[in-house]
């Protein structure tokens, strides 16, 4: 009896045992880490974010399952310089990447080559807009620049190659395969899926070609802020060239083979590299729209009162296309990021997976008349970011503090256990985000340096903290903004020489001087990549 009853315990002791081991190592257990990089996706643009305009239930599902932030910040609004401070948690001025021009070093420090070293079998799949090859992935399939929409080329570990489809499909493709098939299945796994979409020129899928063309979109209330000569600011904003209904092109952006004046477009010429029936498709769905527009704006021009109702008219029909195909082309983002969420549920890996969606910034959606990004004004600073991770993030989540794209490379080294780089300047926001630590930010800071340039956007660096932004814009000029973003939201009125706020302009510029310090900015340093700039203009100039 004795004997049995102390082989009984001996059993049990056992079972706790092994209970206890695999307990601890599943506590251990490194993350896996899927990081979703789309291009130009403003954050009004997700439907978690509460503003309306489309519906993407399956990027919502971070929010609801995880956290959802409200501040997220980019420090140079431009496709190759974030995509480069994402991928090493620096500064442009620091990582060499200040615009989409300069080189970028990769054989410096990134947060892929970290993880490759600590063990991970890691992929980037999709658009990186950087030039070479990609460092820290055992495997690369990535677009050549800004890539094309439909039959677009990869390369793929170093080889070219052309695929049929939809860029963004494929992308999703592609990132499902590796993760099924071509993984090592020993190792957690880091896998960066950057789509293309939503970026201009906005060519949807084709099952999504009519997609909203039921839905008339309400502009901004400051949509036709260049009527009014952008009154209450200075130069930049008055001499940028990205306002949809001057600037966007009746080809490239709006879908027309011929415009209204009967002009041939560069339209054409792009189709060229769609087979039959994707052009078919395309202009089963464009051609009879743009016919009846031509027939009711131009060829019975005169049922409008006067040219001013005509002109804003036309404005309001270019507003819709461009918002229209905008979000066409996301419902593809919103697909592919559900098939990746789906087989993590099937196969039982969400539970330890780290997703983060994002976007390498954001993007104007008519806020002052205007498409693109590339200022300091809150559209185009702000760009989305949720962040799921179920063992440690409660669901919904909502973060208002002030994040970077500075933060993530810092933050996904936090998760898996790895050593963060001394020479990374971002802050991992993994315990801020779980409730452990209260202490964060109360400024950032922005630079930009691609001018002149396409949409002529002056060269500018800037600091915001939670309600003030101060903005400095350089080189032909030497204008200083400031905005109450609590006052005005819309940033429509320049107080930067109001007397009341005398006192904050002063406190912000401290702030500025000693983030410039700390982060390692000066005029000096902008005026050595300005010089880049103009070297390099110079030498375009002369071929």
């Amino acid at each position: 009896m004795m004997r049995s009853v102390g082989l009984f315990l001996f059993l049990l002791f056992m079972v706790f045992e092994l209970s206890f081991q695999a307990m601890c190592q599943e506590e251990t257990k490194r993350p896996n880490i899927i990081l979703m990089v789309s291009d130009d996706h403003a954050h009004k643009a997700i439907s978690a974010y509460g503003h309306g305009l489309n519906k993407t239930p399956n990027i919502d599902k971070l929010a609801e399952q995880g956290a959802l932030f409200t501040r997220s910040m980019v420090t140079n609004s431009i496709c190759a310089p974030s995509r480069a401070v994402i991928l090493t948690g620096k500064h442009s001025f620091i990582n060499g990447k200040v615009d989409n021009i300069q080189p970028f070093d990769w054989d410096q420090e990134s947060f892929p080559k970290a993880l490759q070293k600590a063990g991970y079998a890691t992929a980037m799949i999709g658009k990186i807009h950087i030039n070479g090859l990609p460092q820290g992935f055992d495997y690369s399939m990535v677009l050549p620049g800004q890539g094309h929409y439909y039959n677009p080329d990869f390369i793929v570990n170093g080889e070219m190659r052309r695929f049929d489809g939809y860029v963004t499909d494929i992308t999703t493709e592609h990132a499902l395969k590796w993760l099924k098939e071509d993984r090592d299945k020993e190792k957690p796994f880091l896998l960066v899926y950057n789509q293309k979409a939503p970026h201009r020129n906005w060519l949807p899928a084709p099952e999504y070609l009519n997609l909203y063309d039921g839905v008339d979109f309400i502009p901004p209330s400051n949509f036709f802020d260049p009527e009014t000569g952008y009154q209450g600011r200075g130069t930049a904003a008055k001499t940028q060239e990205m306002e949809i209904a001057r600037d966007a092109r009746w080809g490239h952006d709006f879908k027309f083979l011929t415009d209204p004046y009967g002009n041939e477009t560069t339209y054409r010429k792009a189709l060229n590299r769609l087979n039959e029936r994707q052009r078919a498709q395309l202009e089963a769905a464009y051609g009879p729209k743009n016919k009846a527009f031509i027939e009711k704006y131009f060829m019975e021009k005169k049922i409008f009162q006067d040219v001013e109702t005509w002109e804003r008219e036309v404005a309001l029909w270019k507003f819709n296309r461009y918002m229209r195909d905008y979000l066409r082309t996301i419902r593809s983002v919103d697909d592919g990021v559900g098939e990746l969420l789906d087989y993590l549920d099937e196969n039982d890996l969400a539970e330890n997976t780290l997703v983060i969606y994002t976007s390498d910034q954001g993007f104007y959606l008519g806020e002052h008349g205007w498409f693109d990004k590339r200022f300091m004004y809150e559209e185009s600073l702000r760009t989305p970011l949720l962040v799921r991770y179920p063992k440690e993030i409660k669901p919904g989540t909502v973060i208002d503090e002030l994040v970077q794209n500075l933060d993530l490379a810092p933050t996904l080294l936090d998760y898996a256990k790895v050593p963060v780089p001394v020479e990374m300047q971002g802050l991992s926001f993994r315990d801020f985000v779980a409730g452990k630590s209260e202490q964060w930010r109360d400024a950032v800071y922005y630079t930009y340096y691609q001018y002149p340039s396409v949409h002529m956007v002056k060269r500018h660096y800037g600091i915001s903290t939670e309600r003030y932004k101060l903005i400095h814009f350089y080189y032909d000029i030497d204008e200083w903004e400031m905005y109450d973003l609590k006052e005005d939201p819309d940033e429509m009125k320049n107080i930067y020489d109001d007397p009341e706020y005398a006192d904050i302009k002063a406190e912000l510029h401290r702030k500025l001087d000693a983030l410039r310090a700390k982060y390692g900015d000066s005029d000096e340093i902008q005026e050595e990549y300005l010089k880049k700039y103009l070297d390099h203009l110079s030498g375009e100039k002369g071929k």
